[in-house]
């Protein structure tokens, strides 16, 4: 009877970056045969949302999945200047360099994926294939709007923030999250402490540039569009790919990476090619 073939392990390592140490996991193969991927994380989370993806997904190439600075046990950056989407795109290349890796191609999901178009501009020859998760194409209103959903919330002794990120995971969660994989990803959002909100507040004020910069790569994109709080923003990203679709995903939704592995595992590995 044949065996399972063993799923490489993720391995947890620090590199350092411009603000200290930079946590990063990684899983390889004994053998690659395609470029390694880097996973980008949503706000405010950490490389750990991909943990169980990166276990598949590492069967033909290295997969690895940094926190930034400030999340999961990534060094913070300090208050001021506020850390902004290029800051994490200057991170994403300090762990590719001291992993002596030449191209790669990215996968961002929400705030990742302007982090994973940032990086591709900042370094397009390094760059092969890009899949995002969401593309956050917001009107002037929308973003007002997102602006006001994810302020700072101060400590009250109520944990009046608490129950607001709890409704908050609860309310956006995916087909097939289970209440285990709410609470840890519950668990995420309190690492990062009163720099919480700052990957969002640095998202918003990328997104007036976001648009521009995607429209500006030329590598080829597959931007997955799940049942989440980006779908409608994400139907406006065709009119700004030169080379790459957005393709329709209604059976994801937040979670969907613990929820359905195996199929988005074959769906990225479909994108990259």
């Amino acid at each position: 009877m044949t065996q399972p073939a063993t799923r490489p392990r993720v391995i947890r390592q620090f590199v350092e970056g411009a603000f200290g140490q930079i946590h990063v996991r990684v899983a390889a193969p004994e053998t690659q045969t395609a470029r390694p991927l880097a996973c980008l994380h949503m706000s405010p989370k950490s490389g750990r949302i991909y943990a169980r993806f990166m276990q598949a997904m590492a069967a033909d190439r290295m997969v690895m999945a940094p926190d930034y600075p400030g999340f999961g046990e990534s060094d913070a950056p300090p208050a001021e200047p506020h850390v902004s989407i290029e800051d994490y795109a200057r991170s994403l290349w300090d762990v590719v360099d001291e992993l002596g890796l030449q191209e790669i191609d990215l996968m961002g999901y929400h705030t990742g994926s302007e982090v994973a178009v940032e990086a591709a501009r900042q370094r397009p020859e390094a760059v092969g294939a890009i899949v995002l998760i969401g593309a956050p194409i917001f009107t002037a209103a929308e973003l007002d709007e997102m602006h006001a959903t994810y302020s700072h919330v101060d400590l009250d002794e109520d944990g009046t923030r608490f129950s607001r990120m709890w409704k908050s995971v609860v309310a956006h969660r995916g087909p097939g999250m289970t209440l285990e994989m709410m609470a840890e990803s519950f668990a995420e959002n309190l690492r990062a402490g009163e720099k919480y909100e700052w990957g969002h507040r640095a998202a918003f004020a990328y997104a007036r540039r976001f648009p521009q910069v995607l429209a500006s790569l030329e590598q080829p994109i597959t931007v997955f569009n799940p049942d989440d709080d980006l779908r409608t923003q994400t139907l406006r990203a065709p009119g700004y790919l030169q080379n790459g679709a957005v393709v329709d995903q209604p059976g994801w939704g937040h979670g969907f990476l613990d929820a359905h592995t195996d199929e988005a595992v074959r769906a990225v590995k479909a994108a990259l090619g």
